[in-house]
């Protein structure tokens, strides 16, 4: 299978700008599996070929846990990490290629200079063999991380640097923050309540999502385990938990709940019919259990099977009897509240199309929003906004949207999730006055030199996205996939 690296990933080169000092840890052992012919290389670079054994080095160095390591084999982890491995490779190459390298001397300064093997202000010999123990690595290969990151980091630093930043890209970004709004808004909450959902809708809703309606009840068991249950004191001592270790690894090998109970003289006490708000059929609040006690127990997924669990310091033998679930009614206030949350969405959604198929069509000036403010009922109101902070009507991600319109023109502004909507029509703008000597100055010139970084880096992304190609060892990648 041939892929180019874009394909391989969106932004290759980006997930590689930032050098890691990547440590050693314990492998996994995974021996000879991945021995033999073409199971030997995972994937090839035009014709430099990445070998198998190389790559499962890479993964033994990034002390991934218990669940990344389960992961690797079931979701798309494998594909990210060899994504950034292959980048890592042809910024290797393309280093190569530039003819950068550091000499001893700089990578003396390097490590000298670095606070974090200082002591006393100067370079501790001591300090840095704690690290390198404390770390599991070997100076060698901490030196040879060393070289890698700051060859990339001389690389990147050749590509972008001597960048002379024109003022007008550091009023740009000053503009994007600092300006004076004087507009004209609708806030359109309003708007989308009017038309009241009907019981045909309200009955759709409700029909195409019984699933999202169902009521759960569950039945509980739960007794409390005590020293003077299983050693006739009260004392939490070595006994105690050794008898307590003893009792959860009967449990483990299938003792049943009553069993467990009876052998112990443990009092049950059980809970019918209960929902996660401890109410029961008949919406009374149980109040004979904990908050603390309830939820862990209600969190148990698995029926008649008992577990031993500690709450408070306190230790219980808990178990879920039974599960019933109960379809709620249509006219239950609840379903209801969700039935129409669900189509005021969708009004929502279907009102922002037809308003933003109009804005689009042009000629949605002052006129056209008092027209519709009028036949809705709605109010036009004035503002001005001063700066990005000033959110007692909008939000900060609002407002920038808002100082990204032009004078005269309607738009339709809302936030990601449609929770606040508003038609804004913009009056006029007054840009400020930005001091070059000022340490504002500074600031937004770091921002314009950072989004113009950036820009060339996402050109020199596409660059080698067309000036290599990756071929991938798919039947490797998956038999490595499948050895965890």
């Amino acid at each position: 299978m041939s892929t180019s690296i874009g394909k391989l990933s969106k932004s290759l080169f980006v997930k590689i700008l930032v050098g890691i000092i990547i440590l050693p840890f314990v492998f996994w052992g995974m021996g000879d599996v991945f021995r033999g012919g073409n199971q030997n290389v995972i994937a090839t670079i035009d014709t430099k070929k990445v070998s198998t054994q190389e790559f499962m080095n890479y993964l033994n160095r990034l002390d991934l846990n218990d669940q990344q390591i389960k992961d690797l084999k079931k979701t798309d982890l494998m594909s990210k990490i060899l994504s950034e491995y292959i980048g890592r490779k042809v910024m290797s190459l393309e280093i190569k290629e530039s003819g950068i390298s550091i000499n001893d001397n700089s990578l003396r300064d390097i490590i000298i200079n670095d606070n974090l093997f200082s002591k006393n202000g100067k370079f501790s010999r001591t300090e840095y063999e704690k690290f390198l123990i404390k770390s599991n690595i070997t100076a060698p290969n901490f030196e040879k991380n060393i070289l890698e990151q700051e060859s990339r980091r001389q690389f990147l630093s050749f590509m972008a640097g001597g960048l002379t930043i024109p003022d007008l890209l550091i009023k740009k970004e000053f503009n994007k923050e600092n300006q004076t709004k004087i507009i004209k808004y609708i806030d359109l909450e309003k708007f989308y309540l009017i038309n009241k959902p009907s019981k045909k809708e309200i009955n759709e809703v409700y029909n195409k999502n019984k699933k999202m309606f169902f009521e759960e009840y569950k039945s509980i068991r739960y007794t409390e385990v005590t020293p003077q249950n299983l050693s006739g004191n009260n004392e939490y001592n070595e006994t105690f938990f050794k008898q307590l270790d003893t009792l959860e690894n009967k449990i483990l090998d299938g003792q049943s709940f009553e069993e467990t109970s009876k052998e112990n003289n443990l009092k049950i006490l059980t809970i019918e019919n209960i929902d996660r708000n401890k109410r029961d059929l008949n919406k009374k609040k149980i109040n004979s259990i904990s908050d603390n006690l309830f939820k862990k127990i209600y969190a148990v997924k698995n029926e008649k099977k008992p577990e031993l669990i500690k709450i408070d310091n306190k230790y219980y033998l808990i178990e879920i009897k039974s599960v019933q679930k109960n379809l709620k009614s249509v006219n239950d206030p609840s379903v209801l509240e969700i039935i129409k949350a669900q189509l005021n969405f969708k009004n929502k959604i279907e009102s922002n199309t037809s308003l933003i198929k109009d804005i689009s069509m042009g000629g949605f000036d002052l006129n056209k929003m008092q027209s519709f403010a009028k036949k809705n009922n709605l109010e036009i109101r004035d503002y001005k906004i001063l700066n990005l902070k000033q959110n007692e009507i909008f939000s900060e991600g609002i407002i920038k949207r808002i100082f990204a319109t032009k004078d005269d023109d309607v738009d339709l502004i809302t936030n990601s999730n449609l929770t606040k909507n508003f038609l804004i029509l913009t009056i006029k703008t007054k840009y400020n006055d930005i001091n070059k000597d000022s340490k504002e100055f500074e600031k937004y010139e770091a921002k314009a030199r950072l989004n113009l970084i950036n820009k060339i880096y996402k050109t020199y992304d596409d660059n080698l996205n067309q000036k290599y190609e990756v071929q991938l060892n798919t039947k490797t990648i998956d038999r490595v996939k499948n050895s965890f």
